[in-house]
């Protein structure tokens, strides 16, 4: 049973949700393993550099997006809560700021929903990023079921 954390209105999240066809530990895994997990985090064209990923809470996570035309995006986040398998949460300290849970659901044994929430302070600094990260989430799951499919535990 997933663990509900950080609480939030409406207009100050985000949520995405996505059925994968993977298990919940597999599509942990995708998560915990940095060597899984840059192969797909970010929208489509991009790559990532990790510069340190400390998987615990309290772990830092240091990374610059690469664009695929231009720009390097430099991101500094904070694990603030793990629960194998079913949770992953961090703090951005890089702009914009917010905090990021995502949740795993086990649907049935070979397939997982997932939840993935971005949390802001105000509804007005989510507004200003809801009309184009809401697509660019769809995108990063789609390259998460690229990754699954390739993937072992």
């Amino acid at each position: 049973m997933t663990t509900e954390y950080l609480s939030t209105t409406p207009d100050c999240e985000i949520r995405s949700t996505r059925i994968v066809n993977a298990s919940i530990e597999l599509v942990f895994e995708a998560w915990a393993n940095p060597n899984h997990l840059k192969n797909w985090w970010g929208p489509a064209g991009f790559t990532n550099t990790f510069n340190e990923f400390d998987f615990q809470p309290g772990g830092k996570w240091s990374f610059v997006m690469h664009g695929p035309d231009k720009g390097n995006y430099a991101n500094e986040c904070e694990f603030t809560k793990i629960e194998k398998p079913t949770l992953i949460a961090w703090k951005r300290y890089s702009q914009p700021l917010f905090q990021v849970v995502f949740t795993f659901e086990e649907v049935e044994s070979n397939k997982t929903k997932i939840i993935f929430r971005m949390i802001f302070d105000s509804a007005d600094a989510c507004n200003k990023l809801k009309k184009f990260v809401v697509d660019k989430n769809e995108e990063n799951f789609d390259r998460l079921e690229v990754e699954l499919t390739k993937m072992v535990l």
